[in-house]
């Protein structure tokens, strides 16, 4: 096969980190987009999760900044804010609030909408690239279909002029989760690859803010995010209490508030909206919210299951084809792991561009063997918590025992990590790896230094021996007191207690 001649279909996140590899390898590389693009940082109908928040986790960023030679520089550089969760964000946990430290992790807070602006300006810097928009994929052009000589050969498409063909020597589908690439090969056909789905019929709801002024926001603002997560208390309690909610940080000074759920039905009208706020466990949450200034509607998500095509599967996959993004695996929006796993496919992709100077059915059978590979760690992430309901519907609901015990221990065992996470560097390196897609689940859970971290924090917790407290009373502000380096008794930071409600540690 040339390299002449490579086509994009679809400009978001996915289909951009494409096509800045591509370039390094084809002669011409040509994104089709069904919107036209924006100039700035705005919201457009192909992207309605845009008005959602958006986490770039630390794999995302080195492999979108490996793509993109200074991506992180532009990002800042136009608003976006480099933050240390664990210093720059108040977590209330089941327990209350959790003490403030510095960590490892560190993240770049912005919207969705200014990374894909940031992207985009880096891709028309690109002279071998050219973004064709208001361009609708009416199908693929295919010969030989499931056999060994079988391969994509080009794309058919729309204009406001007519219909239209490009002949390709490589085809990459980053058209999200309702892409129709399948049906297309199937018309051909082709094979369609077998379907792993998990629906935890997750719903998300998220508002638009400007904070107040510098100068009169509240003296206990040291944050700059706010994260309460769902409780584990069996008892009754509002419906709110069992929402995942963030008051997120973005550029311009704005915020976007957010709250969503497992199974329950959320707000989508401006006063339910503002009424849930106020009933959300952390007090703080609500009177945040309110001393901030709405800029848009409330703007409600479903779509949200994870779905896995399993191209790797396939006895002859179509060659001349490469899925990414959502189109390959589209994961529930809660863990923030679509643009990260989207741009290491990307990279994938362009490692292998390099290595071998043939794309054929070999050179995709080994990159659909190395991006399963790397979708693994995020997927088993997303089954970890989304198996646990028992409304969940698809093809990986598990055996009602084994969802009993998810459902029992995966909020605990997270609360443990975080904690023992405080004192100890080891359990908390090794779970920002994991956080970061950089480590499995797997290799966490059969790391003996891992459990044996979390097993000596909790002893020394039942012994009223640990250092750095924790459990601030929810009801009140998140306490600003940095404990990095605290070692009880030296003086190295205020004397605080470890119960609910401390008057010194409480504001």
């Amino acid at each position: 096969m040339g390299r002449e001649t490579a086509v994009v279909l679809g400009g978001s996140v996915a289909g951009l980190c494409a096509a800045g590899v591509l370039a390094r390898h084809f002669d011409e590389v040509i994104v089709l987009e069904r919107d036209l693009l924006p100039p700035d940082a705005e919201h457009r109908r192909g992207v309605p999760q845009s008005k959602h928040p958006h986490f770039l986790l630390n794999s995302g960023r080195r492999a979108i900044g490996a793509i993109f030679p200074g991506f992180e520089e532009s990002l800042i550089a136009a608003g976006g804010m480099h933050l240390m969760p664990s210093m720059d964000a108040a977590y209330c946990e089941n327990d209350g609030w959790a003490p403030r430290k510095s960590g490892t992790m560190t993240m770049v807070y912005s919207s969705r909408v200014l990374i894909e602006r940031v992207l985009r300006d880096k891709v028309r810097e690109l002279p071998s690239v050219e973004i064709r928009e208001g361009v609708t994929v009416t199908g693929l052009r295919s010969s030989g279909a499931g056999t060994a000589r079988g391969r994509v050969e080009g794309v058919a498409y729309r204009t406001g002029e007519g219909e239209a063909y490009l002949a390709a020597d490589l085809v990459v589908d980053a058209l999200g989760r309702g892409s129709s690439v399948v049906d297309w090969l199937g018309a051909d056909g082709w094979a369609a690859p077998p379907e792993k789905t998990l629906d935890a019929k997750v719903t998300y709801t998220s508002r638009w803010y400007d904070l107040p002024p510098a100068d009169r926001r509240p003296e206990t603002w040291w944050w700059k995010h706010l994260v309460v997560t769902p409780t584990q208390d069996t008892g009754d309690h509002p419906a709110e209490h069992e929402f995942l909610s963030n008051f997120f940080p973005i550029e311009g000074d704005r915020a976007i508030v957010c709250m969503g759920s497992w199974g329950i039905d959320m707000p989508r009208r401006t006063e339910a909206f503002e009424a849930a706020v106020d009933r959300v466990r952390a007090t703080a949450f609500g009177r945040a919210t309110h001393e901030c200034t709405p800029t848009s509607e409330v703007h409600l998500t479903r779509s949200t299951g994870n779905k896995w095509r399993r191209y790797d599967l396939l006895e002859v996959p179509p060659v001349g084809l490469v899925c990414v993004g959502d189109s390959i695996c589209a994961f529930n929006p809660f863990y923030a792991q679509g643009m990260s796993s989207a741009a290491r496919s990307a990279l994938l992709l362009g490692e292998l561009l390099r290595a071998r100077e043939t794309a054929d059915l070999a050179f995709f059978r080994e990159f659909l063997a190395r991006q399963k590979k790397s979708l693994d760690v995020p997927w088993m992430l997303a089954m970890a918590r989304d198996q646990a309901y028992d409304f969940a519907t698809g093809t990986e609901v598990v055996a009602p025992l084994r969802r009993r015990l998810a459902a029992r221990f995966s909020w605990p065992i997270f609360n443990a990590i975080n904690a023992a996470s405080r004192e100890d560097a080891y359990v908390e390196g090794t779970f920002a790896q994991v956080f970061n897609l950089d480590k499995s689940l797997r290799e966490m859970a059969t790391d003996p230094r891992f459990w044996f971290g979390i097993a000596r924090y909790k002893l020394r917790q039942r012994l009223g021996r640990t250092v750095v407290p924790g459990g601030f009373d929810e009801r009140r502000d998140p306490p600003g007191i940095d404990y990095t380096g605290y070692t009880r008794g030296t003086g190295g930071a205020p004397s605080a207690g470890t119960g609910r409600g401390d008057d010194r540690v409480g504001v």
